[in-house]
């Protein structure tokens, strides 16, 4: 039987089931957390906003890879916190993502007028209900191909995540190509397509998004 058997197209479905599972997460968890992080660095909070920015940029220049080292083989030596393989890559992709999307949502905030600050405080509104109501929106219907592009990103590191053996699209490759040399190009094959489908329909996606705020 050749390569793309039934047995192997299988094998590297349920890797792709993981990939999206991981991906899905990551993106919603990084979203929220880096969302959080973007706002209070925009506030500008005396000391906290400084040594918050120290945390995330220390973060942004680490390598993901060490990341998920750390989330793996650090966490329950230092915390006693164990997790299982799938969470600790989602907790290692959210922490990197987060501080990324951080900085994102930052310069988008700070990218709009300053005088819509101004205008929407004259109207009685508070700081924080110009902020959601008025800085906000703007700011992310600015930053949506910037976001897109660190989600689309964060998939393609998801298969990093085989250095802690997470069973993911790339893992399951690995596996079959190591059965037969013959098999390499024809796994490499699938992972293109495989990854070229999930970052396409989520770049079609944020294009329909685009159109309906703008």
């Amino acid at each position: 039987m050749g390569v793309f058997n039934w047995l192997n197209l299988r094998f590297l479905l349920m890797g792709l089931k993981v990939t999206v599972e991981v991906s899905i997460a990551s993106i919603l968890l990084s979203f929220l957390i880096g969302s959080i992080l973007g706002v209070l660095r925009f506030w500008k909070i005396p000391v906290f906003s400084r040594i918050l920015g120290i945390l995330i940029d220390i973060i942004r220049n680490l390598p993901l890879l060490l990341i998920i080292f750390f989330t793996y083989f650090a966490l329950p030596q230092i915390l006693g916190l164990r997790l299982s393989i799938f969470w600790s890559a989602v907790l290692a992709l959210t922490i990197f993502e987060s501080a990324m999307l951080s900085e994102i949502i930052r310069a988008g905030l700070n990218a709009v007028p300053k005088g819509q600050m101004e205008a929407g405080l004259s109207t009685s509104l508070s700081s924080i209900e110009v902020l959601r109501i008025i800085i906000i929106p703007q700011a992310y219907k600015m930053m949506i191909p910037a976001i897109v592009s660190q989600f689309i990103s964060l998939i393609k590191d998801t298969s990093l995540a085989i250095i802690i053996t997470l069973p993911e699209f790339m893992h399951q490759a690995q596996i079959i190509y190591g059965q037969n040399s013959n098999y390499v190009l024809p796994m490499f094959a699938a992972l293109a397509i495989g990854y070229f489908m999930i970052c396409y329909c989520l770049s079609l996606f944020a294009r329909f998004i685009e159109k309906r705020v703008l």
